[in-house]
């Protein structure tokens, strides 16, 4: 294979070589050159200046978003509030996806220095068709599962909904973060963002967000959650790699924003989470009720906190029931 220079790899990356100052790429599309700096800030990118940063399909991106605003099909606000959502999500997923192939292509070390240009663009060339139609795929499907979800929330406000919200912490994470490399740091984060992602997926909740020694999950019934938290203390208690779990677990409203969950039940759940001590769950007073009778989990009252701007509350310890079982992904080991 010839050798590849960084220039080639961007316009592999981009599908098109840049072509436009950002006063040309407006004048292009049909739009104010300050609406298009709004697009592009929302996007998650910085002021590119007069320097010549963008492609033609720059200019059909911003014909399109400026089309949907001019024929009413959606608001300006609504235009940037869906560009940010997007720009949020895949520069996130991008950088996720550039760090698994640059540990791959350097054997493991990480290290910038350790990849080529050229290997890297050999690499591109192979997964960009397969994975931009996967990308699309993807969204679909999690789309799909997003309006299934607001359409059976009949009595609530669009946003809102009524579920069961868990944290679950690494015990000791500050501790561990001073004795590890950071290498070695980041491997424990992300086998416990991964293994944990396949857990709560496979117990039938939802992943909302990793923070770094903490995971946020919820599920549209107690039982998913209270299965997922169990399963993760389960799971992780065989792993030797992962220090020990606490989880913590609240019914009840939450207000959806930008793919994440807030609001007075979130906050509990994550005070749950606080006072549980390790290897265990507590869950608050409506997810014990709502788990009466359920023979997979058995709940059990314990001594009444006061906490600051949630006042009394009752929790409960949660174990496994004589019908419970342990949700493992299919490919799980320790």
């Amino acid at each position: 294979m010839p050798s590849r220079g960084v220039g080639e790899l961007d316009e592999l990356l981009l599908g098109a070589s840049r072509t436009y100052t950002r006063e040309q790429v407006a004048e292009q599309a049909g739009v104010p050159l300050e609406q298009a700096r709004r697009f592009w800030r929302a996007l998650g990118f910085a002021d590119s200046g007069r320097s010549v940063a963008f492609t033609d399909a720059d200019v059909a991106a911003l014909r399109r978003v400026a089309h949907l605003v001019s024929t009413g099909v959606v608001s300006d606000d609504l235009a940037i509030g869906l560009t940010r959502a997007l720009g949020h999500t895949t520069a996130r997923l991008a950088s996720w996806q550039v760090d698994v192939v640059v540990e791959m292509l350097s054997g493991g070390t990480g290290l910038r220095s350790g990849v080529s240009v050229t290997e890297a663009y050999r690499v591109a060339e192979l997964l960009l068709p397969e994975l931009e139609p996967l990308l699309v795929h993807a969204w679909r499907r999690q789309l799909s599962a997003a309006v299934d979800r607001v359409l059976q929330e009949d009595e609530t406000l669009v946003d809102a909904a009524f579920v069961t919200v868990g944290f679950a912490d690494l015990v000791g994470f500050t501790r561990l973060s001073r004795r590890l490399e950071e290498r070695d740091l980041g491997a424990v984060v992300e086998r416990f963002e991964q293994v944990s992602a396949d857990v709560i997926t496979t117990a039938g909740a939802r992943m909302v967000k990793t923070l770094g020694d903490e995971v946020l999950f919820v599920g549209d019934t107690p039982g998913a959650a209270a299965g997922a938290a169990l399963s993760l203390l389960e799971v992780f208690a065989l792993d030797e790699d992962v220090p020990e779990l606490r989880v913590g677990l609240a019914t009840g409203l939450v207000i959806g924003r930008m793919g994440d969950v807030f609001g007075t039940t979130v906050n509990l759940a994550s005070r749950l989470t606080d006072l549980a001590r390790p290897g265990t769950a507590l869950v608050d007073a409506a997810t014990a009720e709502d788990l009466v009778g359920d023979t997979r989990f058995v709940t059990q009252a314990v001594r009444r906190r006061a906490l600051r701007g949630l006042g009394v509350i009752e929790p409960h310890r949660l174990r496994r029931g004589p019908d419970g079982v342990v949700h493992r992904p299919d490919d799980w080991t320790t």
